[in-house]
């Protein structure tokens, strides 16, 4: 899979597909309609919504290959790189997708809405896997979109093409929810995960070497997306991520103040933080206490 395809525009990508181009910056595909094709590295300047109807090929994505499931909705942001991987192969692309490019939505809802939609950088093997009757309200929110763009563009056309989109998205919101609480086979035991992680981490020498632990490198070592695992933690506990890490800090340094042969310095050191006011300006607004009132208190 050496060849990179870049698409820059919708109507390039129209193209590719055998699609009519309706409106400049947005489309609704048919991929059944599109010729048999090989495996390629694609670049994508637009975001990308596909739905998955049937098992043919791996789809690639960065540096990791999931194997796609039917009834799979996968998303992409503007800029990034996807492909099937055929095997030297061609094959029938089967589905449906929509695409959209990010003019179409600047000053719109969407377009101020759009960082909410934090699916767009989710890895490939954190796709959206919906149930039958999910499949069937996607494919309606794609024929309302589809069904706008065969209007006469006109001083209207913007606004419910975006709209449409919308509540696209907004039932995806809904899907992953469903799907945070029904895939425990595939969640399970994450945030136990976390959080031997995080007691690990503050047990080893890694916060003076590498200092606080990150949302990023949490999901890292979890072998997640930093969004996915945000989304899951806050699905699951309520509480950011960055608010669940920052609450295991407080907790181990609590224990540590108590250890009078050290100073407060010494623990925020420990602890990860550069700069010990940074600590106890932490500890104050978690606590209601300075490191040394708490110590004193207690």
């Amino acid at each position: 899979m050496d060849k990179m395809l870049r698409f820059n525009t919708i109507s390039e990508y129209n193209a590719f597909n055998n699609t009519v181009t309706k409106h400049p910056l947005v489309s609704v595909i048919d991929f059944s309609k599109a010729a048999p094709r090989s495996g390629s590295k694609m670049y994508f300047g637009f975001y990308t919504i596909f739905l998955k109807d049937v098992k043919c090929g791996d789809l690639v994505y960065g540096r990791n290959t999931y194997d796609y499931q039917e009834g799979t909705l996968v998303f992409m942001a503007p800029g990034q790189v996807a492909g099937m991987r055929g095997n030297g192969e061609t094959y029938q692309p089967k589905g449906f997708g929509v695409v959209f490019h990010p003019d179409l939505i600047h000053g719109t809802s969407l377009g101020r809405h759009i960082p909410d939609y934090s699916f767009f950088d989710y890895q490939s093997n954190e796709a959206l896997h919906l149930s039958d009757r999910e499949r069937e309200i996607i494919m309606d929110c794609f024929s309302k979109i589809d069904h706008e763009l065969d209007q006469a563009i006109d001083k209207h056309s913007k606004r419910l093409i975006t709209t449409n989109i919308e509540l696209l998205l907004a039932n995806c919101i809904r899907f992953y929810d469903r799907q945070f609480i029904t895939r425990d086979h595939v969640n399970s035991g994450i945030l136990e995960k976390f959080e031997q992680l995080l007691n690990d981490f503050f047990a080893s020498e890694k916060p003076q070497l590498i200092g606080l632990p990150s949302v990023a490198y949490c999901a890292d070592e979890l072998h997640l997306s930093a969004n996915y695992f945000g989304d899951l933690v806050k699905k699951e506990t309520g509480k950011t991520a960055l608010e669940y890490i920052q609450a295991k800090l407080i907790d181990v340094a609590k224990e540590r103040i108590f250890d009078t042969g050290k100073t407060v310095s010494q623990v925020a050191y420990e602890l990860g933080f550069k700069y010990p006011q940074h600590f106890a300006r932490l500890f104050k607004q978690q606590v209601g206490h300075t490191p040394l009132e708490y110590r004193s208190l207690n």
